[in-house]
């Protein structure tokens, strides 16, 4: 099954084929497949793991946490027993998390490879990437979906951070290298790649991909390849070198990135927007296993107009705070008794699993910590609003699913209680990172709004919010959603923002002094008819990203809308974009539209203000672009 219409831009395929002439160059071909497709029947054997030691935290049973001391053959199992349920478990209830305790993991002749499926969380337990050492591959690969589809447009909601791969793949055949083909909600943080990476699977066909998120780490010994991946946004790391751009691949703060070059041209590849550093960063909070054995929190400093990882000069500069700071949560625990422990002080990690909430998460303290391991899944019951934070200092919201309850709530997450009525100090910004929304696609959902952004001085870092296209409980009249993503609060600053099919604006920003360093959208594909979707008397559509004619500066980087309507009627939207005319000139930087298949009819009347000309049916695949508005 598809998110996205197979109709892709012929300059994408002919990449494809001289991605896979490179790989021939390269040497990679040999004989046998990275790792078997049999089912590896797996029994829970916490025995044999670290769960049982005297001071281990009660993360549940799907945390599995894996030592240097353990047989590799072990781990190799588990991981691969894991691996062989989760990788086509799309919507299923199973979340995992694999972490490694500080050491190194396999050997030059016998490497630790494996891949790594939905709802799962691969990570290191060092304070420093270099302290686990993966000898190896951590992999996403295409999803084949009968002959000749074999794609990577699904491989959502997995992640990996804090570890060092030194790429070792001997006798993979096509598999050689890191392969991290995957699409939204699937991050790559803090993580040194020594060897070739590439970001699409170039070892089966059409190879169509649609990420992606990177930040905080560092690549060596090898290019990326970026091969067919639509869009891509890389912040603050470091590259050895970039292959080639498809419509939008955005770098903020990156060190070695491609040179500015939008909309794609010969002279410069592309299409590249590179913004030189990244006005206001906080990497995420992550566990960690101190020299006693004893647990710990990690919270990275607060970082103005930087480039770089924050760790290239050594440990980076934050705060460690014990686990016996945080209420460890199950899935079984009531929402009243993580609302006591958040109200007394603690902080929170989320386990693994589905948390249905008969009330909202309230988080009221400054400078609280709510961590999820293994994609915790918040579902709100009775139409209730999933969590809500105070106008609060330094509230860091991390790793975590927002999954619409079939009752419609309100909104599913909301931050700060009042119309941008905080004033935050810039010094201690909140954050939400690795945040994701679904409204569908599980089981039947709806809510009226994803994410509101209330407070001030808060960091958007990679975040999508989805109203489903497929799976359960889809259809225009069912998994029901107006908006993504509403942004209130002043000083706002989003990296990473994909919002795809709401049915009225996908984003509304209302505050003052916001920026946004990347954004993709996919309009709905399912209006029934013009007069269904329309913003206004006249008005064709609803605009994907809308900022508030009150608001007087807001800075876009990199920004793009697609369309694709297959109801059988022409359905358009007048505009991508719309922003007040009187914004001070060039606020808007690198925009595009395209329509995204032959199949489809309809399209993008006009990029931004009437302005730009359109992506429609009779230029399909084609991107339209404006370089600066206004």
């Amino acid at each position: 099954m598809n998110v996205r219409p197979l109709g892709r831009p012929k300059p994408v395929q002919r990449l494809i084929g001289l991605i896979m002439l490179l790989c021939c160059i390269i040497g990679l071909f040999a004989a046998s497949p990275l790792i078997s497709s049999s089912s590896i029947a797996y029994a829970n054997t916490q025995s044999n793991l670290v769960h049982t030691a005297p001071n281990q935290p009660n993360f549940g049973a799907n945390v599995y946490i894996f030592t240097p001391s353990m047989p590799l053959s072990q781990i190799q199992t588990t991981v691969n027993s894991i691996a062989n349920q989760q990788i086509s478990n799309q919507f299923g209830t199973q979340r995992y998390a694999l972490l490694f305790a500080p050491g190194t993991y396999g050997t030059s002749t016998t490497p630790l490879n494996f891949q790594v499926g939905y709802y799962t969380t691969v990570a290191g337990l060092g304070l420093s990437p270099s302290d686990v050492v993966i000898n190896g591959s951590v992999d996403v690969y295409n999803q084949c979906f009968g002959s000749n589809n074999c794609i990577a447009l699904d491989n959502f909601w997995r992640s990996l951070s804090n570890l060092t791969i030194n790429v070792t793949t001997p006798n993979a055949g096509c598999y050689t290298g890191e392969f991290w083909a995957v699409s939204q909600a699937a991050p790559m943080r803090r993580v040194q790649v020594n060897g070739q990476i590439t970001l699409m699977d170039y070892c089966s066909g059409p190879s169509y991909a649609s990420g992606g998120f990177i930040a905080d780490s560092a690549f060596t010994g090898g290019t990326v390849i970026n091969g067919s991946q639509q869009q891509w946004v890389v912040r603050n790391s470091q590259l050895d070198g970039w292959t080639n751009g498809v419509w939008n691949q955005v770098f903020s703060g990156t060190t070695g990135a491609p040179a500015q070059c939008f909309p794609a041209q010969s002279s410069c590849g592309g299409p590249y927007t590179t913004v030189a550093t990244s006005p206001v960063t906080r990497e995420v909070p992550y566990l960690y296993m101190d020299a006693n054995g004893q647990y710990n929190v990690f919270v990275p400093a607060v970082q103005h107009n930087s480039s770089g990882t924050s760790w290239s000069s050594g440990t980076a500069a934050g705060t460690s705070i014990s686990i016996n700071k945080f209420f460890i949560a199950q899935p079984t625990d009531s929402v009243a008794t993580i609302n006591q422990a958040l109200g007394s002080g603690m902080n929170l990690i989320l386990t693994p699993g589905i948390y249905n909430l008969d009330q909202s998460i309230v988080v009221s303290r400054p400078d609280t910590i709510v961590l999820g391991i293994g994609f915790p899944t918040l579902i709100p019951q009775n139409g209730v609003v999933a969590m809500s934070t105070a106008n609060a200092k330094g509230i860091l919201l991390s790793g975590m699913i927002f999954d619409a309850g079939s009752t419609t709530s309100p909104v599913l997450l909301e931050v700060g209680n009042g119309h941008g009525a905080s004033d935050h100090d810039a010094s201690d910004p909140s954050a939400l990172q690795d945040v994701f929304f679904r409204i569908g696609g599980a089981q039947a959902g709806s809510a009226t709004q994803s994410l509101v952004v209330n407070s001030n001085n808060v960091i958007l870092d990679d975040i999508w919010a989805w109203r489903a296209d497929h799976g359960n409980g889809v259809g225009w009249t069912s998994n029901t959603a107006d908006t993504g993503v509403v942004v209130n609060g002043n000083n706002v600053t989003a990296y990473g923002l994909f919002v795809e099919h709401y049915q009225k604006y996908e984003v509304i920003w209302n505050g003052n002094g916001g920026t946004d360093i990347f954004f993709q959208n996919e309009m709905p594909y399912d209006p029934p008819s013009q007069a269904a979707w329309s913003e206004a008397p006249g008005v064709n559509g609803w605009a994907a990203f809308k900022v508030a004619n009150t608001v007087t500066s807001f800075s876009g980087y990199g920004m793009g809308s697609y369309s694709f309507f297959n109801q059988g009627v022409s359905i358009y939207a007048a505009n991508a974009f719309e922003v007040p005319t009187t914004l001070p000139a060039g606020s808007m930087h690198d925009l595009f539209t395209i329509f995204l298949s032959t199949a489809g009819s309809g399209g993008i009347s006009n990029v931004i203000n009437n302005t730009g000309g359109s992506s429609t049916a009779a230029n399909p695949d084609t991107p339209v672009t404006v370089v600066s508005y206004p």
